[in-house]
């Protein structure tokens, strides 16, 4: 068991950063330490995925020397997943910002709890 997680270390760490993201995201009730968690969640994927598209002694999918071998390069795919991922968590992170400076200038908290009882409280007294 301790010479798998020597030999996968990087999958390993990528496994502990969703786990510490995942608890981070489920535990907190402040929406910047959900949305650090959710980030954090994603570094995770990210390392798992290009981890597992990298091969040892494979070179970038790039033809030089004349090599067209398939099993003399990695696999692409895995990189360009994670180029896109990458693009999308910053795009999703930008507007989750945003909701969250339009959610305090409204009810002037982060707490999650306390956001949901003055939303339940407002909409009763409607």
């Amino acid at each position: 068991m301790l010479h798998a997680l020597l030999t996968n270390y990087v999958e390993a760490a990528a496994i502990i950063l969703f786990g510490i993201g995942f608890t981070t995201l489920l535990f907190h009730k402040n929406l910047i330490k959900k949305l650090i968690g959710m980030n954090i969640m994603d570094t995770g994927t990210f390392l798992f995925l290009a981890s597992m598209g990298y091969i040892s002694g494979r070179k970038a999918p790039i033809i030089t020397d004349g090599v067209q071998s398939m099993e003399a390069y990695i696999n692409p795919v895995p990189a360009g997943l994670v180029l896109t991922g990458i693009v999308v968590s910053v795009s999703v992170t930008a507007l989750t910002l945003s909701l969250t400076v339009r959610l305090y200038k409204r009810y002037h908290t982060l707490n999650i709890d306390d956001i949901y009882a003055v939303s339940k409280h407002q909409m009763e007294d409607r």
